[in-house]
C-alpha cells in the first residue's frame, strides 16, 4: 500500500497515459476525455475516505483544464457529468454510496451462521464486488447473486466476480424470496426500509447482515467485528409477514 498522497499523483499519472496514448492512437480528444476521467473514477473507488475518492476522481479533469494541454469542444466537459451518472444513476441516489467492503470484515460470519452447500446468498447492492469476494470466503460453498442498479459497476463487478451471478436490479424491487442470507453495506437511514422488506419477503429462519449500520429499534441476534469500526449486524427472520 502507498502513503497517501502516492496513490492520488499514481491515479492521475495513469490518467494522463491514458488521455496521450488514446490520443496518439487516433481517439478524439473529448474520447480520450472521457476513457481518462473513468479511470481516474475506478482508481478513486480504492482511496479510501470519501473525500480521498472526490479528489482522486476530480484530479485529472481539473489539472486537464488548468494546463490547457487539449482544445475541447464547450460539451465534451459534460462527459464526466454523464459517467459520474452511468456509475451513479438517480435511481440509487437514496442508497449509500459506493463503499467497498474491507477484506476480512465477514471473518467468522459462517460460524455464526452456518449455511447448507448450495444456499442462496444475496449482496444487495453489491458495487464492485468487493462484498462478494468476502462472501465467498466464507461461504465457498453458496450460490451468490449479486444486485447492482448500476450497469457500469454490474459489468465490472460480473467481469472480477465470475463465481457469482451478477444483475442489474433495483435491490429494492428485486424478490429476496429465495435467499438464506441477504447481505448488504447500506447507510444509516436505509436500514429500517431494508428490514421490513426482509421480513415481508425472507422466509422464517433467514438472515439479514448488515455491515457497519444497525437496524434502528430492533436488537439484533449477534454481532461481529473482525476489522475494528466495521461491525457486522447479524437479524434472523422469525416470521414471514
Amino acid at each position: 500500500m502507498l502513503r497517501w498522497p502516492l496513490p492520488a499523483l499514481a491515479a492521475w499519472a495513469a490518467c494522463w497515459a491514458a488521455f496521450v496514448l488514446l490520443q496518439r492512437a487516433g481517439l478524439a480528444a473529448a474520447g480520450a476525455l472521457a476513457a481518462a476521467t473513468l479511470l481516474g473514477a475506478v482508481l478513486a473507488w480504492r482511496a479510501g475516505t470519501r473525500w480521498r475518492r472526490l479528489f482522486v476522481a476530480a484530479g485529472f479533469p481539473l489539472s486537464l483544464v488548468a494546463s490547457g494541454a487539449a482544445a475541447l469542444p464547450a460539451w465534451a466537459w459534460l462527459l464526466p457529468l454523464a459517467l459520474l451518472l452511468a456509475l451513479y444513476p438517480r435511481g440509487a441516489w437514496r442508497d449509500a454510496p459506493l463503499f467497498p467492503t474491507p477484506r476480512g470484515a465477514l471473518a467468522g460470519l459462517a460460524e455464526r451462521v452456518p449455511l447448507r452447500d448450495g444456499a442462496c446468498v444475496i449482496d444487495a447492492g453489491c458495487g464492485l464486488g468487493d462484498g462478494l469476494l468476502e462472501l465467498r470466503r466464507v461461504y465457498p460453498q453458496a450460490r451468490l447473486l449479486g444486485l447492482e442498479w448500476s450497469w457500469p459497476l454490474r459489468l465490472a463487478c460480473a467481469l472480477r466476480c465470475r463465481f457469482a451471478r451478477v444483475r442489474r436490479a433495483d435491490m429494492w424491487a428485486a424478490d429476496w424470496s429465495g435467499a438464506d442470507l441477504v447481505f448488504l453495506f447500506q447507510r444509516p437511514e436505509s436500514m429500517a426500509r431494508a428490514f421490513d422488506k426482509a421480513r415481508r419477503e425472507l422466509r422464517a429462519g433467514a438472515w439479514l447482515a448488515s455491515l457497519e449500520f444497525a437496524v434502528p429499534g430492533v436488537a439484533a441476534q449477534a454481532r461481529l467485528e473482525a476489522v475494528p469500526g466495521k461491525p457486522v449486524w447479524l437479524y434472523r427472520v422469525a416470521a414471514a409477514v
